[in-house]
């Protein structure tokens, strides 16, 4: 009996040993440096250090990382069902039809600006072997790596090229109200209120160019270097002055000197439907990190086929770690919580310190 159960053990213990073998061989890749679970990502190595160097000037959460991450969400929003089922091509989502159709796309007045970024991009694309869809995605991943505190993000090899422009008014607008901003989210994928607060987290490393075209660069929080929770801090505060003309459409008052508040994100925060969902974030890396990562997986798969992907997810770097103090919200300095407009109906707003000092001024994002 003994040597039966000894038997079975060693039956076992190989079984486990064969099993984990197969999750774990990798692939040589042809550059004789990289391995891979698939051969299929082998390609992705070149032009993640391609894209590191040369575009997001070394590793940089800078301009590039910003508006890079604006261009993949632009591509793979562009997907309708309820046009499609009007007869009119309703677009196939993050397929990179904004890059192929160009010149149809960038003129849509929602993607104001996003003609910089697409024309930085395209010569990555011509020098390797990448599909426009798979790159802009590819990027906007490898980019937000760059950023401490944002989470190690998927990403899916195989979009096939679009055949088509995406129809124009996918893209929802700063000035659109929530109702609308919801449908539009609702409509292109089934994303719930939760997952289009959660995909607004990107707003904590963006800024905004041509809102107020005078003032180029304005962040939307006082920390767009860091992927922290600080944006929907700052949201909540009362707005009480313009950084820059004021009066631009999209744009209401923000709490901070050099700091740009859309309206769909003050209309967002204050809504019954979101106000708490957006509270929540605060000081909650670990919610911010996992909200996003599942809502922008499913943003950038939206109108492909998974089945027929490829899973290169090892070659997204592991974004830096936010220090304790980073990742602590707090309010900027000369303001506490009672400049907080309280939305949530169900829980306070978090009691937060001040920071010391004179009042806080944010400096616009630098150009590349």
């Amino acid at each position: 009996m003994a040597f039966k159960h000894l038997a079975v053990a060693l039956s076992l213990v190989a079984a486990l040993n064969v099993a984990q073998g197969a999750i774990t061989r990798r692939v040589a890749c042809p550059d004789g440096v990289n391995t891979a679970t698939n051969a299929a990502c082998c390609s992705l190595f070149a032009v993640r250090d391609d894209i590191q160097q040369n575009l997001f000037d070394g590793g940089v959460c800078g301009e590039e990382v910003h508006e890079s991450f604006r261009l993949s969400f632009h591509d793979a929003i562009g997907i309708s069902p309820a046009i499609a089922a009007t007869g009119v091509f309703g677009g196939t989502g993050a397929d990179g039809s904004i890059m192929i159709f160009e010149s149809v796309e960038t003129a849509f007045h929602a993607n104001i600006g996003v003609d910089e970024i697409v024309d930085e991009q395209k010569p990555f694309v011509a020098r390797h072997n990448i599909t426009p869809g798979d790159f802009i995605q590819f990027a906007a991943a490898v980019g937000i790596s760059n950023c401490p505190g944002a989470p190690q993000l998927d990403f899916f090899l195989g979009r096939p090229n679009a055949t088509q422009p995406a129809p124009d008014l996918t893209v929802p607008e700063p000035f659109d109200t929530v109702d609308s901003i919801l449908a539009r989210f609702d409509d292109a994928g089934g994303f719930t209120a939760a997952e289009v607060v959660a995909l607004l987290a990107s707003h904590t490393i963006a800024a905004a160019d041509h809102v107020d075209p005078t003032i180029p660069g304005t962040p939307f929080d006082s920390t767009p270097e860091l992927f922290d929770s600080q944006f929907f801090v700052e949201t909540q505060l009362r707005g009480t002055l313009f950084p820059g003309t004021g009066g631009n459409q999209g744009e209401v008052e923000s709490p901070l000197a050099g700091e740009l508040r859309l309206q769909s994100d003050s209309e967002l925060a204050r809504d019954s439907r979101t106000a708490c969902e957006w509270q929540s974030f605060v000081s909650n890396q670990a919610k911010i990190q996992s909200a996003f990562k599942a809502a922008f997986q499913k943003l950038a798969v939206l109108g492909q086929d998974t089945s027929q992907m490829v899973d290169c997810s090892e070659l997204i770097p592991e974004p830096p770690v936010l220090t304790a103090a980073e990742s602590t919200a707090h309010f900027p300095a000369g303001l506490t919580n009672a400049d907080i407009e309280q939305a949530c109906a169900t829980t306070p707003f978090p009691t937060l310190s001040t920071d010391p000092g004179p009042a806080t001024s944010v400096a616009p994002v630098p150009p590349s």
